[in-house]
């Protein structure tokens, strides 16, 4: 077989729809179906099932399909390793992100970075940092970008700090809370940040919420807000489209000093050697 036959299996176990794995692979539909028969008689079985529905993998096909994604891993750590010996960057950059900076503060740096380096290839997944950190941890990413404060012995680069406000339509002052009974709209996140509110809630009112509404996405939160549904706390980078008919108020620790969340990137120390991750964090730097 040769390595784009494995491409193919991959896209199609990917799809299991030889109309949509086509369209991916930039084939017809027939020239697809006809290399598969090829690739099945080499074999000497049939990998997928067909039907109206769609494509099924077969047990054999499993066997098959585990083999060449397995290739094509192994195919991409060669090309990295690669790129260690040449001055040209190229290879693939993996990168782990949470996903309030993967949606307002990674997309203008990505967009430098494959204007500069467009043979570099960009796979990226968000999350939660829990979940970041675990993608690091297990090696699948070259590096990880984190909110908090990390718990890693490898290499990081603090890259920012953005500042908490309480934002609300008629609020003015963060004691005005208690006088309110519209709710307190809180979005699901880390445990970590959870506990940086409620930490700084009992400090000031020594009491709970009259009301809160808890919503899955942070953007929903802030949207519910900007409509007069209720008060949040947000942080500063999910402010940068701020109308000015909401209020901005900062959160502020025992000292009178901003409260604020720190943003890392992280990672191995063999994944800092790649070019691709070193051109990367000079970008940042």
């Amino acid at each position: 077989m040769h390595f784009s036959d494995f491409k193919l299996l991959s896209v199609l176990a990917q799809e299991m729809n030889m109309r949509k794995a086509a369209e991916k692979l930039f084939v017809s539909q027939p020239a697809l179906s006809q290399r598969l028969q090829s690739i099945e008689k080499d074999w000497g079985a049939q990998l997928f099932l067909r039907s109206q529905k769609g494509l099924t993998l077969t047990p054999a096909g499993e066997k098959v399909i585990d083999y060449a994604n397995l290739v094509i891993e192994q195919e991409e750590k060669v090309r990295e390793e690669l790129s260690l010996m040449e001055s040209k960057v190229f290879g693939t950059l993996k990168i782990a992100c949470a996903s309030i900076v993967g949606q307002n503060w990674l997309p203008r740096i990505l967009k430098q970075f494959v204007t500069l380096y467009p043979q570099v290839k960009i796979s990226l997944i968000t999350g939660w940092s829990s979940e970041i950190l675990e993608s690091v941890y297990e090696g699948d990413v070259h590096i990880g970008i984190i909110r908090g404060t990390p718990d890693w012995k490898g290499k990081k680069i603090h890259l920012f700090k953005d500042h908490l406000y309480l934002v609300d339509r008629e609020i003015q002052n963060v004691n005005e809370v208690l006088e309110t009974d519209r709710p307190f709209i809180q979005f699901k996140s880390d445990s970590n940040y959870y506990q940086e509110i409620q930490d700084w809630w009992h400090r000031h009112f020594q009491t709970t919420p009259k009301r809160t509404i808890v919503v899955d996405q942070i953007e929903t939160c802030k949207q519910m807000t900007y409509n007069g549904i209720g008060y949040a706390i947000l942080p500063e980078i999910t402010l940068q489209s701020h109308t000015k008919e909401v209020s901005k108020i900062p959160l502020m620790d025992e000292d009178k000093k901003p409260i604020g969340r720190d943003t890392w990137l992280l990672g191995y120390d063999s994944a800092f050697e790649l070019k691709q991750v070193q051109a990367f964090i000079d970008l940042i730097k």
